[in-house]
């Protein structure tokens, strides 16, 4: 302080008189503005206070009132894709008036898409909170929570290749599809240079991957090769038995990302790119800013899934009904339409992280969500089926299977070289184009319990 003082008074000195200041009243001004305020404010009139204090929890409320239209200003209206919302309302409204399924299944539809969107964005914004390492498990998490309420939903009515074809789906649009989206537009945006990733992620993201495509084929094989033991009880009971060590192994593989392995993955809001190096400008510095509290976001992402579950009921409701009114396979609807809608925020977060240069996040939120779906969503589904009495296998049947297997095959050649260009992402694209095509012209063969799932 002291030393700021005289470096004050030498620039007075330097640029003429002090106009009749003396240094002790420079001096004071530099020094004792806080004092004199402070007198000030002590020289105030006892009732004055008084008057003062009595005001304050108006003034509480007023600033509580403040925070909660900046939360809702910042979460609702900040986004125009929030412009389908009132779509989920509408959905109810229609519900409730007419009979008209695939109305109330397009309705619900669009209003999950902003929903989910702004799920994943509050999922961001709590993990700037928790740390980088926990934030991106729970960005993956959350990422996946509409199709895990949707899946929990056709679950309870019985709907089992309504919850593994939509689950199926969201592994193929996140590594078809969401990927391919992310290194196309940043092969665009850094078309002169190859952009580069982590191949230790790749690699150890893709092992997984072929062991859930393992966990999904011996059951498929079993059935189809009429080798059961006890035809009816052994596909369902391996199904079980693997859905646990797919559980354990899904368990194994966070341990290893969040403990042993933390410095060769790059996590969500590391400032870092491919090259290493730090990313200080003033763009990321407000992108990585939180733009709400660790509390709001808490509450949104409550808000969110409570109205998720909500819509999710209808749609699940309404999805034969509108396989019907649309003359379009339930098996089109479920692995094409209900993904996409469902990866919303992973589509829009991981082309945004590749147009930055930061394709290891964006990785990590396709291929991660990928894995997290295949190792974890669908044996957890397989357990909550058991406890719910119904029974969910793995068995996806042979046409589900093979494409899952080819796709995960296709992937991982794409990730073996840890580059990527604009040209990898148009294949991966175009690929997603064909198995569109090839599931809306696909129908589901007769199974044993078709009379349980009618129009299945």
């Amino acid at each position: 302080m002291d030393y700021k003082v005289q470096v004050g008074v030498q620039s007075h000195l330097e640029m003429g008189p002090l106009d009749d200041r003396t240094m002790e009243d420079l001096d004071d001004e530099c020094l004792f503005p806080s004092e004199m305020d402070a007198q000030k404010t002590q020289s105030v009139d006892p009732n004055q206070h008084i008057s003062v204090s009595g005001s304050l929890p108006f003034n509480g409320n007023k600033m509580t009132r403040n925070g909660v239209y900046k939360s809702i200003k910042t979460v609702v209206f900040s986004n125009k894709l929030n412009l389908l919302m009132p779509f989920g309302p509408l959905a109810i409204l229609v519900h409730k008036m007419t009979d008209s399924s695939g109305w109330v299944f397009f309705l619900s539809l669009l209003g999950i898409t902003p929903l989910a969107e702004r799920l994943g964005y509050a999922t961001e914004q709590l993990a700037f909170f928790t740390g980088p390492t926990v934030g991106g498990l729970l960005n993956a998490t959350f990422g996946n929570a509409t199709e895990l309420i949707i899946s929990i939903y056709a679950l309870k009515s019985g709907m089992k290749r309504v919850v593994q074809l939509s689950l199926l789906g969201s592994i193929l649009s996140n590594m078809l599809l969401v990927l391919g989206c992310a290194f196309f537009c940043g092969g665009l945006v850094y078309h002169g240079k190859e952009q580069v990733f982590s191949k230790a992620t790749a690699v150890v993201n893709s092992g997984l991957l072929l062991m859930a495509v393992m966990g999904l084929l011996f059951p498929a094989v079993l059935h189809y090769t009429h080798t059961e033991r006890i035809v009816g009880k052994s596909e369902l009971a391996l199904s079980r038995f693997s859905s646990c060590v797919m559980l354990l192994a899904y368990a194994a593989y966070l341990v290893f990302q969040l403990k042993s392995q933390t410095d060769l993955y790059v996590p969500l809001g590391e400032e870092v790119n491919q090259n290493g190096e730090n990313l200080d400008n003033n763009d990321d510095d407000e992108d990585e800013a939180p733009e709400i509290s660790k509390w709001e976001s808490i509450i949104w992402l409550a808000i969110m899934t409570a109205w998720i579950s909500i819509l999710s009921d209808y749609l699940v409701d309404t999805i034969e009904g509108a396989s019907d009114a649309w003359d379009v396979p339930i098996a089109f609807i479920s692995v094409i339409l209900l993904p996409i809608i469902g990866n919303a925020a992973e589509h829009a977060s991981a082309i945004m992280f590749a147009m930055k240069d930061k394709l290891d996040i964006s990785l990590g939120v396709a291929i991660g969500s990928s894995t997290q779906i295949s190792m974890f969503g669908i044996p957890f589904c397989v357990v909550i089926g058991w406890m719910m009495g119904q029974e969910m296998d793995l068995n996806f049947q042979l046409f589900e299977t093979a494409t899952l297997f080819i796709t995960v095959i296709v992937v991982a050649f794409f990730l073996q070289e840890g580059t990527s260009n604009y040209f990898k992402g148009l294949m991966l694209i175009l690929c997603y184009l064909i198995v569109a095509a090839s599931f809306f012209v696909h129908e589901d063969p007769p199974t044993d319990d078709q009379s349980k799932q009618p129009g299945t």
